[in-house]
């Protein structure tokens, strides 16, 4: 049972049962993942070994005339939306002749949101990359100082849970950067 994606950032609530695709899997009737939801959880799977980018273009592909943007707008919030911007810009990039597909509208507002953004955020040594990879910015919280935006109070992590998910980020694949730790 998925009840959040493992960086604690998608977690399953009432909105991926209220927009459910009622469908047919195996002669069985299923309630499957809204493709908004899809994009908001794979948007944040930027690992090494494991990049879901090309599923979140595929889906805009297949998909961007009836997303329900707003919502999906809502799903990234105040803190990130500069993740769909990113894919947003990808698609264009990946699409060239489709990037009509996207909403003038929503790509004005994210590059607004982008314009109005402030330059730092009062020298706070905050790294967002353990959101996206729970192993490429391992060094950043370990070594260099920053703080990991996926623990309380800024993330939805306790850092018994994050230490869990590194922990088995570890086993699977090794930490692919303990090597530099004197890079700066």
């Amino acid at each position: 049972v998925i009840f959040s994606s493992g960086n604690g950032i998608a977690r399953v609530d009432d909105l991926w049962f209220e927009h459910a695709v009622d469908e047919e899997v195996l002669d069985i009737p299923a309630r499957l993942c809204p493709a908004e939801e899809m994009i908001w959880s794979k948007s944040f799977i930027l690992e090494r070994e494991r990049y879901d980018g090309g599923d979140v273009a595929h889906i805009l592909r297949a998909r961007a005339e009836d997303l329900d943007w707003d919502r999906l707008l809502s799903r990234f919030g105040a803190t990130h939306w500069p993740v769909l911007f990113t894919h947003l810009v990808l698609f264009r990039y990946i699409y060239p002749g489709e990037a009509d597909r996207i909403p003038a509208r929503v790509m004005e507002e994210l590059i607004r949101k982008l314009r109005n953004s402030q330059d730092g955020d009062g020298g706070e040594r905050l790294c967002r990359g353990t959101i996206l990879s729970r192993s490429q910015y391992l060094v950043d919280v370990e070594n260099w100082g920053y703080r990991d935006a996926r623990i309380e109070p800024v993330g939805p992590m306790t850092e018994e849970e994050v230490e869990i998910w590194t922990k088995a980020a570890d086993e699977e694949v090794g930490r692919p950067y303990t090597d530099v730790e004197d890079v700066r």
